[in-house]
């Protein structure tokens, strides 16, 4: 099954609108983070002290990464799974989706940063591109995903619950520092909700 149609423009050309706006804010703010990473990161990084005063963080941080193969990683997911999303709900409701699951992660991890006292700046679209495998998922609960390590190949419903189980596993036990396990928990969850209430309401297939 195809959701692209070719137009002769080259490969952005067949990437939906958000995805493809996301991708390149994303890499230029990536840019900007190499010629002046501290300036970048005081400003638009999530602070859990300091997004108060700058509400903004809690988008922007989604537009930040850590390195190049976090930022590849992310944007590469969002490409193969945010476009069929996209091309399914629009450019509007994708948007809204991507937000709310990436805003929904970034408080999720803030609120457990208050908790543990374990305080850490944070960047990354991880927690949306995690509510997006959650929407994929659900969407497409019965298709094959196939990991490329371990190749192991497994349906989309087993997938997002086996990297679920494995976030809050090592959000728990702490057991790899550096990752905001909670935020990509967080992303699932808002994921869902904001799935089953388009699905109580009647506008999980319209494009509004």
């Amino acid at each position: 099954m195809s959701y692209y149609s070719y137009n002769g423009g080259g490969f952005m050309s067949n990437v939906p609108s958000a995805v493809k706006h996301i991708i390149l804010i994303s890499i230029g703010m990536m840019v900007l983070t190499f010629l002046n990473e501290p300036l970048m990161t005081r400003l638009f990084a999530l602070n859990p002290f300091a997004f108060i005063k700058r509400p903004w963080q809690i988008v922007t941080y989604m537009f930040m990464h850590g390195g190049v193969f976090h930022i590849l990683f992310n944007m590469y997911t969002l490409y193969i799974f945010g476009s069929v999303l996209e091309n399914i709900w629009g450019t509007k409701k994708f948007l809204i989706f991507y937000f709310v699951t990436g805003i929904g992660a970034g408080l999720v991890h803030i609120g457990v940063q208050y908790l543990t006292g374990d305080f850490a700046l944070t960047v990354g679209a991880s927690g949306a591109i995690y509510g997006i495998l959650m929407g994929y998922a659900m969407l497409y609960p019965d298709s094959r995903l196939t990991l490329l390590f371990p190749p192991i190949s497994m349906k989309a419903k087993w997938f997002v619950l086996i990297f679920a189980g494995i976030e809050l596993l090592l959000g728990v036990t702490g057991s790899q520092a550096g990752v905001a396990h909670f935020a990509h928990l967080g992303g699932l969850i808002f994921g869902f909700l904001l799935i089953m209430y388009w699905k109580k309401t009647h506008r999980l297939y319209s494009r509004d």
